[in-house]
């Protein structure tokens, strides 16, 4: 089988011949791992593309997950002047804002004015809320602006250098994301209790704009699209407010995703495992992270369990305790147990990072987990799936 032929069939719930492997890098990892100029690897779009191969190539994953999209040479645009300040630091100022860009982590955006904040209650939701989605919200004050010329350029590119030798993913941010970042985590957590029917306009508004992208993103030559849901987790919400504020809205995007096609799934991180069957109900192909204890909550054997007849599981390695902390025995240990569970428990499983591979990771952990596929994931006559 190729690479794309073995992620398509275990997100099919079909057994492949091994065990697929496809991690998400965080952008530190993959600056650590790449050294590249810092700011053409945040904003220029062959930069970010060639790493994204270069990584997929290294480490011998069966995908690429192209997280950022859009790329704009907006960031040009009223820049004062860029300033190096070491081996892999540079800081740009701009009349509004300063940026440190590093190899260590994202981009980090220290605005000279605090942003306005709206009022939930008083906002008025067609003036306030875009009703086209212009940027992606990465991370506190930091927003990828997208460029409505080239929204899906870097699929197209990806395409033309790898073919059909491996799968390649898109990435969408989930309402719940755009509504937290607009309002705040206090202000916005506050208004699902204090007014519901407010914040329910809000996120169908926002709804509307990411199904027009995940629309476009479909036109692209991605096999599966993933939604991006870090907050959905019991650490910010409730299971209740979780039916309530996060399924219906993601459940149309599936909806869009999968009628057009593609495979979907749905990532959020943290303690999931209350809300496992929720998020069934949404019509996800398969849900990616999964995080175990001390991160999460989940059991992996639990999880298959519950939902691995209609799903397939993309996970769960710690990146943390497993493949930073523990020591190459117990690395490997961890890694062969969830290989283990995933051939044996599961219709469609993926071998990843539960969350994406963190930023210190030393380079023979990564490469470690593609030895560990060749050795214990080979499916076989003998391998036993319930």
């Amino acid at each position: 089988m190729t690479s794309k032929e073995r992620i398509l069939a275990a997100m099919n719930l079909q057994r492949p011949d091994r065990v697929p492997l496809m991690c998400q890098f965080s952008i530190g990892c993959m600056m650590e791992q790449l050294h590249p100029d810092p700011v053409a690897f945040w904003y220029n779009q062959q930069t970010f593309a060639d790493g994204l191969i270069e990584l997929r190539e290294r480490f011998r994953f069966d995908g690429i997950l192209v997280s950022l999209h859009g790329h704009s040479d907006d960031w040009k645009r009223d820049l004062l002047s860029r300033e190096e300040l070491g081996e892999g630091s540079v800081r740009l100022e701009y009349p509004d804002r300063t940026e440190l860009h590093c190899w260590q982590d994202l981009p980090v955006v220290t605005f000279r004015s605090p942003r306005k904040s709206l009022d939930l209650e008083s906002v008025d939701v067609e003036r306030d809320i875009p009703g086209q989605l212009d940027y992606i919200p990465v991370s506190h004050n930091l927003y990828f602006r997208l460029d409505p010329e080239n929204l899906y350029g870097i699929f197209d590119y990806l395409y033309s250098r790898v073919g059909d030798s491996c799968s390649i993913h898109g990435e969408i941010t989930s309402p719940l994301d755009y509504y937290l970042d607009l309002f705040g985590y206090e202000q916005g957590l506050m208004g699902l209790i204090m007014y519901p029917a407010k914040a329910a306009q809000i996120l169908q508004r926002f709804t509307d704009g990411v199904k027009r992208i995940a629309r476009g993103m479909c036109r692209t030559p991605v096999d599966a699209i993933k939604i991006s849901s870090p907050f959905a987790g019991r650490g910010f919400i409730s299971s209740e407010f979780y039916e309530q504020f996060v399924l219906p809205y993601e459940s149309q995007i599936i909806r869009e995703i999968r009628q057009a096609g593609k495979f979907v799934y749905i990532h959020t991180c943290g303690s999931i495992g209350d809300r496992l069957e929720l998020m069934q109900r949404s019509g996800a192909s398969g849900l990616e992270c999964l995080d175990p204890v001390p991160v999460g909550d989940v059991d992996l054997e639990d999880a298959f369990r519950r939902i691995g007849r209609e799903m397939f599981i993309k996970g769960n390695i710690d990146s943390i305790n497993t493949l930073l902390m523990a020591d190459d025995a117990k690395a490997e240990e961890d890694v062969r147990r969830i290989i283990r569970t995933g051939m044996t428990l599961g219709r469609g499983f993926i071998l990843s990072t539960a969350c994406s591979i963190a930023p210190l990771v030393p380079r023979h952990r990564i490469e470690m987990l593609h030895e560990l596929v060749m050795r214990c994931g080979q499916y076989g006559d003998e391998t036993e799936q319930r």
